[in-house]
């Protein structure tokens, strides 16, 4: 790509996102919140000490196929303080039976957008570098067959073993965003709809951000995306209400096959589980609200 053709990108770019701004800002006091996309409990939420954090929750379920889960923290001094005081989260950690680890994310705004962040900053704030990014599609299955828009971002970074060893661990992330009537694998979309639907309704949409992570050896990150994908399709009926448009039955789709492939024996092929297992680090993104 020429350095001009990357330089009028930046400038659409940059134009999109001061325009949005702009608009969010006048509608700010003149609008009415919608409803989210995602069901609620009153789960309660502790921080990183144990101690009291938030009296609701994005409900997630605590049993998912051969998956168990835990509760995972949320972080006071990155989220709690510096997103807006109506957020809303939801965080588990799933563990199967061969050890292999994936955290479930979600992030509710309320009547702030800056709640929600572009994924593509998480990552790196914890030590990732991106090395792949793809758009693509999840077939869900109930209540209807439609296809989930997903972003999924494979990465790499360098860690520190017990013995003083340092190995490199891969990680796989899908991501999505859904509001009451949306679904996108887009951050600027989001962010275009966002204000589309403020000045056309006055109504501001209720965005929450999913995200889906699993940690493996470099080199197994299709076969961790696999799993990953079955996963988000026996969860997403689960917790979130908003569906793509009705799609006609497939059979032998690919998501199907994609079902038939093994599992990747994460544990069994490092002699240090720890490392090829969920980075617990990941919990939140360290960028500032400046960057959001």
């Amino acid at each position: 790509m020429s350095t001009t053709r990357s330089w009028w990108l930046a400038g659409v770019c940059l134009g999109l996102i001061i325009t949005v701004a702009a608009i969010l800002a006048r509608f700010q006091s003149h609008h009415r919140l919608g409803q989210p996309g995602v069901r609620l409990t009153n789960l309660r939420l502790l921080d990183e000490k144990g101690e009291f954090a938030t009296t609701n929750s994005i409900y997630l379920p605590e049993q998912l196929l051969e998956f168990r889960s835990e509760l995972l923290p949320v972080s006071r001094e990155i989220e709690l303080v510096m997103l807006p005081p109506d957020t809303t989260f939801g965080r588990r950690l799933y563990t199967a039976p061969d050890g292999f680890q994936v955290q479930l994310s979600g992030v509710l705004m309320g009547t702030d957008r800056t709640s929600i962040h572009k994924p593509e900053y998480c990552l790196p704030g914890q030590g990732f570098a991106i090395v792949a990014r793809s758009q693509r599609t999840i077939t869900i299955d109930r209540p209807h067959r439609y296809q989930l828009p997903i972003t999924r971002l494979d990465a790499i970074r360098e860690v520190r073993l017990p013995n003083g060893q340092v190995a490199s661990q891969g990680a796989v992330y899908v991501y999505w965003f859904v509001s009451e009537n949306r679904i996108s694998n887009d951050h600027l979309e989001r962010m275009w709809w966002l204000a589309l639907d403020l000045v056309r309704t006055g109504e501001l949409q209720r965005w929450a951000y999913m995200g889906c992570l699993g940690a493996c050896i470099p080199g197994q990150e299709d076969a961790v995306y696999q799993r990953l994908e079955r996963m988000i399709q026996e969860l997403v009926p689960q917790f979130q209400t908003t569906t793509g448009p009705n799609i006609a039955a497939v059979s032998d789709s690919p998501s199907s096959s994609n079902l038939q492939h093994p599992s990747p024996q994460l544990a069994e092929a490092n002699p240090n589980p720890q490392a090829a297992t969920y980075p617990r680090d990941f919990g939140s993104s360290t960028s500032s609200p400046q960057q959001r």
